[in-house]
């Protein structure tokens, strides 16, 4: 594909603004085409901002999917429509980013992992957490066996007082949960990717709406209505793999805690642990001695894309259109989302009934 990649994106508000739509515009072979939004006003503003002269902005995602110019469609929407965009994107002939987590529900995504089966296009999803210089390092670590067989693991999304009080974030309908799908996802991503471990065998899981009735919360982003707070404030998994690797995954919006941590993994394995508790540390027996390794990341980063390289989600991004132009395997698979979504709606299930969930063979 020599041409530039024509790129549409379909939800105009925040992640879009924040990390899609910027990312793009620094990549010089791809062009963002169009535009979509149920409210009009963002589409239009998205295209003036980040469109090529004359991009097309819609209210109807399914009219802009009728464009057979389109290459890529970028899916920010709520949760709750990421399952069905996602499938129409890819039955329309797009290669699809969806932004994390995959979808509202496991059968949701299992269906757009069929459909890019199916239909041959590529689909991935947006946890550019992975791309952060420490997760980088670790990853490779994690490769080449330093830290040996991980049995014990945590993931950890903890914040104090930020709940985002803007959108639909605090509605069950449109999100499907609060703290654990949004910023849970991340941590249990990094989590399973770094243990290679895609394969889970059951899950107990609690979920709180303690801090969410409150008022005067010191919140980040100012005070939350509590009618409007429909979800969980914190939420709890404990996570069994099939071959009993066990990982507790932590997240909170608001939890009374002092020192909070999101985006973050501990790994425990038999020849040495990890952890980014503070900044990474590696930690393992030498000389008869325990020892403790921090890697520098404030020099040399080329190599891991930090300092002026690229943000990580630049580098998701050029890793996501690389992939498209050159018709190479995603970095992020769509299988590997799966199973984060699969691992998260039981937590959910296991929160509400009080009882275990198993996972079938």
């Amino acid at each position: 594909m020599g041409k530039k990649v024509r790129v549409a994106i379909i939800g105009c508000g925040g992640i879009a603004n924040g990390k899609h739509m910027p990312s793009l515009a620094k990549q010089e072979d791809v062009e963002m085409v169009a535009f979509c939004d149920i409210v009009e006003e963002r589409a239009q503003e998205a295209a003036e901002k980040f469109g090529i002269e004359g991009a097309k902005v819609y209210k109807d995602y399914k009219e802009l999917l009728k464009d057979k110019t389109i290459d890529v469609v970028h899916v920010c929407t709520p949760n709750r429509s990421h399952g069905f965009i996602s499938v129409d994107s890819l039955e329309a002939g797009k290669h699809v980013m969806c932004e994390k987590p995959m979808a509202k529900t496991y059968a949701e995504a299992k269906e757009m992992l069929e459909a890019s089966k199916r239909t041959g296009k590529k689909l991935t999803v947006g946890y550019q957490q992975r791309w952060r210089g420490d997760s980088l390092y670790l990853k490779a670590a994690c490769d080449d066996g330093e830290l040996g067989d991980i049995y014990y693991a945590r993931a950890i999304a903890l914040r104090r007082r930020a709940v985002p009080t803007w959108g639909v974030f605090l509605n069950e309908y449109e999100q499907g949960g609060g703290s654990l799908i949004d910023i849970g996802t991340h941590a249990l991503d990094l989590t399973l990717w770094m243990m290679d471990n895609y394969k889970p065998k059951m899950v107990v899981g609690t979920s709180f709406k303690k801090l969410g009735k409150q008022t005067q919360t010191a919140n980040a982003w100012g005070d939350w209505d509590p009618e409007e707070f429909t979800v969980e404030d914190a939420a709890f998994g404990f996570i069994v793999m099939e071959n009993g690797a066990t990982i507790v995954l932590e997240s909170s919006w608001a939890l009374n805690i002092a020192d909070p941590n999101e985006a973050v993994t501990l790994l425990c394995g038999d020849k040495a642990g990890a952890d980014m508790l503070d900044g990474l540390r590696l930690n393992y027996v030498k000389n008869g001695r325990q020892v403790i390794e921090k890697p520098d990341f404030k020099v040399g980063g080329v190599a891991f894309y930090e300092g002026k390289s690229a943000s990580p989600a630049d580098i998701e991004c050029r890793t996501w259109i690389d992939a498209v132009k050159n018709d190479t395997e995603v970095s992020t698979k769509a299988e590997q989302a799966l199973v984060v979504t699969q691992i998260l709606e039981a937590i959910y299930e296991s929160a509400k009934t009080g009882k275990p969930v198993y996972f079938e063979d």
